[in-house]
């Protein structure tokens, strides 16, 4: 690979063998190199491509942040990655690591931040809250800052957010989505949900690709009519309970929720209210 920017010590933009421009990452990678040099491949700790648009608000982070941001960053992507066993998108080095550099400096300054959707965030993003928490013990261990739970709920947002390829002010909508449908159902039948059952897990990964798709606009086309009318004569009850949702959902994002879609949220909303797994 070819130098052909330094960022800073530890951040260049390289082209590799076929020309294409990456982000190189390593401790001293860019001291006393120029333009045209070649990367020092046992200085090599990461490296990755980003959006064409993305690399000026990298390269203007990494000149204003502290490298070691960026390599907490880069620790989190790995272990989020191997944790969720998904691909994350790249801007989270963007996004994460000027959030990491804003929470420790507001944490020393004594300004806390509460994260009004932190129990949503606990409840159906599990996996990401305990990445989250981790992040914590990480920093507290190399930063000697005791970030709150809160931070935890933020860093797990941003997680998601790279899951998805989204937009973070979408992404952070979506805990709250996900509790209004839930209520719509409870409230509907008049019960409490089996929150440790296998439906109701399987109903909430299922919200959780539905809103997704809502915001992609990238919903299940119509494919099968008579499918759905046949759950329509199945199941009326659940059926009527899904188009509570599908209203809720097309005021919530301005779409138009498909039969498909709302096929596939009457069978699981069947199976949650009969606690069948």
């Amino acid at each position: 690979m070819k130098i052909v920017k330094i960022m800073n010590n530890n951040v260049v933009n390289a082209l590799d063998e076929k020309n294409r421009e990456l982000i190189v990452l390593g401790k001293g990678i860019g001291f006393q190199k120029r333009k045209g040099d070649e990367v020092e491949e046992a200085k090599v700790e990461k490296v990755f491509r980003l959006p064409d648009q993305s690399k000026s608000q990298f390269e203007k982070l990494v000149e204003e942040i502290p490298y070691v941001y960026v390599k907490y960053t880069d620790e989190i992507v790995k272990e989020a990655e191997e944790t969720l066993g998904k691909k994350l998108n790249k801007n989270i080095y963007i996004t994460l690591t000027d959030h990491l550099h804003f929470a420790i400096e507001r944490y020393r300054q004594n300004i806390i931040f509460q994260n009004a959707l932190l129990w949503e965030i606990k409840k159906f993003y599990v996996k990401e809250y305990d990445i989250g928490l981790k992040v914590l013990e990480l920093l507290k261990e190399q930063e000697g800052v005791e970030l709150s739970v809160d931070e935890a709920a933020f860093i797990a947002l941003h997680i998601v957010n790279a899951e998805m390829d989204g937009d973070l002010s979408q992404t952070i909508s979506m805990p709250g989505m996900i509790k209004d449908m839930l209520d719509i159902v409870r409230y509907t039948f008049q019960m409490d949900l089996d929150e440790d059952s296998l439906s109701y897990e399987r109903f909430v990964t299922h919200l959780k690709f539905f809103i997704q798709r809502a915001i992609n606009r990238q919903y299940y086309p119509n494919e099968d009519n008579e499918l759905y009318e046949l759950f329509q004569k199945k199941s009326p009850k659940a059926n009527d309970c899904a188009k509570k949702i599908k209203k809720y959902m097309e005021k919530k994002t301005g779409t138009e929720v498909t039969d498909e879609e709302l096929m596939y949220l009457t069978v699981h909303i069947d199976r949650v209210i009969r606690h069948r797994d």
